[in-house]
């Protein structure tokens, strides 16, 4: 007689779910024994670092991915990276152990305490499963919970005694729609609009790089003849930004983005909340003369806009209807917008200095994975992104995604057979926060490199200091930090980047390697205003 175990393995089979993330624990070794032959087990040393690297690795693929962590305490170590899948909208299935049934009522050792409420409310569905039976079926919901848009992670809690039990006829493998159309009436009500605005102007968001969706996007900029903005924090690169229409990212605060906006009469926002606030500078939330026009997959994000007329659907099936249905502007589209020069050189160099030297030797088909808030504004002024799919970072402000994310993203570049070259920069005080996912990498022979600008202080805080008033934080400061020792000590290359003359060759080397390589390079201590 089949197992709950063997059917709930099948069912995975079925569901392409065949890569497990993950750290295990006592909870978690009944289904992870006798670990098929079919099935890959991606180990991370902390869960942390394997919630990451299954979110990389899903946004990457564009397919759901599966993280399994150790009961309460490896989901609470999961958790900060939790939030940001939620945050990112990636189809995670995530599972953690749960004690034997028989004990629960006694709470033993690493029993959890109301498990399905742990991970909330950062998952679209939390369940512990009242049958050993219900666990296949538990699985086949979570996957078309998580993949249905808005698209994130699902939580399930497994007894550990659940897995030998006689199991129930298999649950039927099912499909469902990843994708819905905006309705045609409001999207008409939409293009009528665009279509008599004086200066229109389009605010774009991840989504629309998770929809496919930049051939659309350009489309509709060019009929429209208006700038394109990328919306404040995007995760994802969302249009050619070496198109002369880019205007760059959107300022997350409620004043500046308004003043951003001013001259504008209609503002389509595609793809992206209204807006990522932070920090608060108040203000209008959009010129006096504005109209805000908002296409969302997420009812959510539509409820608790503080502006405008919501329109659902999926951004590219949205833009593709907008483009049937908007005439050709009859104006001159705008101009390039102007970049200043880089920095003048300095010893050591400025962060802008260093990323127009990165941006010189970028890979044309490279995928950047950043996590270097206080260098941000810098590194997308200085490396442009042209292509779909080719920039990654954490949409919820958290730190800790980016090492681990970098990871899943190259292994997935290795399994999709793309094989793009995948270079992560992260700052020297973010690369504390997921570091043994370099342990990872490592192992699994990817040939990721990781630039580290290294300025030996939480930059980023100092300038929110700077912003708000408030001199004397304690802690900002970050002495004796050995990065080359420590990428070492996890199996990696290491090389200090003296000079930028040499980042080029280093690159390049990194970049052909048998495993990560960490390029450690020292930037000026300036502190960056934040706005």
């Amino acid at each position: 007689m089949a197992t709950v175990r063997d059917t709930t393995y099948d069912l995975l089979r079925g569901l392409g779910l065949t890569t497990v993330f993950g750290n295990p624990g006592s909870t978690e070794e009944p289904f992870l024994r006798d670990f098929p032959a079919d099935f890959r087990y991606v180990h991370a040393l902390q869960e942390a670092s394997a919630m990451s690297m299954a979110d990389g690795y899903a946004q990457a693929t564009g397919c759901p991915a599966h993280v399994n962590l150790h009961t309460a305490p490896g989901t609470g170590n999961g958790m900060g990276n939790l939030v940001t899948a939620w945050h990112n909208k990636t189809p995670l299935i995530v599972t953690a152990g749960q004690q034997t049934r028989q004990m629960l009522l006694i709470e033993p050792r690493l029993a959890s305490r109301r498990a399905a409420e742990l991970a909330q409310p950062y998952v679209k569905w939390a369940h512990e499963p009242a049958r050993a039976q219900d666990i296949p079926a538990a699985f086949m919901r979570a996957y078309a919970t998580a993949v249905q848009p808005p698209a994130g992670p699902v939580f399930l809690s497994l007894p550990m005694d659940d897995w030998d039990q006689p199991a129930d006829p298999p649950p039927h493998v099912r499909t469902v729609a990843t994708r819905f159309a905006p309705d045609p009436d409001r999207l008409r009500g939409f293009a009528a609009t665009l279509a008599a605005s004086r200066a229109p102007v389009l605010v774009l968001g991840a989504a629309v790089d998770r929809a496919d969706a930049w051939p659309a996007a350009v489309a509709l900029a060019e009929r429209l003849a208006a700038p394109v903005w990328a919306a404040p924090a995007p995760e994802r690169a969302v249009f050619p930004e070496d198109h002369p229409q880019f205007r760059g990212v959107l300022p997350y605060a409620i004043g500046p983005l308004a003043e951003a906006l001013r001259g504008h009469d209609t503002v389509l926002v595609v793809g992206a909340p209204v807006f990522r606030y932070y920090p608060h500078v108040p203000g209008d939330y959009l010129p006096a003369e504005a109209r805000l026009l908002h296409v969302t997959d997420d009812p959510d994000e539509a409820a608790r806009a503080p502006v405008g007329e919501s329109l659902l659907g999926d951004a590219g099936l949205a833009l593709t209807g907008l483009l049937e249905l908007v005439p050709s502007a009859d104006r001159p589209a705008p101009s390039a917008h102007a970049v200043p020069e880089p920095s003048a050189t300095t010893s050591p160099p400025t962060a802008d200095a260093l990323f127009a030297e990165l941006a010189r030797h970028w890979p044309a088909d490279g995928v950047l994975v950043q996590e270097s808030p206080s260098n941000l504004a810098a590194l997308r002024r200085r490396l442009r992104i042209s292509r779909p799919r080719s920039y990654f970072t954490m949409a919820s402000g958290g730190l800790g995604f980016g090492l681990p994310a970098a990871v899943g993203i190259a292994l997935a570049e290795r399994d999709t057979g793309r094989g793009r070259p995948v270079v992560a920069v992260i700052g020297d005080g973010s690369f504390h926060y997921s570091v043994q996912a370099l342990w990872t990498g490592a192992q699994l022979r990817l040939p990721l490199a990781v630039v580290v600008p290294v300025n030996q202080q939480y930059a980023i805080l100092k300038a929110f200091a700077e912003l708000k008033h408030t001199p004397g934080v304690p802690a900002l400061d970050l002495p004796g930090l050995d990065v080359t020792a420590i990428a070492r000590g996890y199996g990696c290359a290491a090389e200090v980047v003296e000079s930028l003359d040499g980042l080029g060759a280093a690159l390049d080397t990194a970049l052909t390697a048998d495993r990560p390589t960490v390029l450690p390079v020292s930037i000026s201590t300036e502190v960056p205003r934040i706005l």
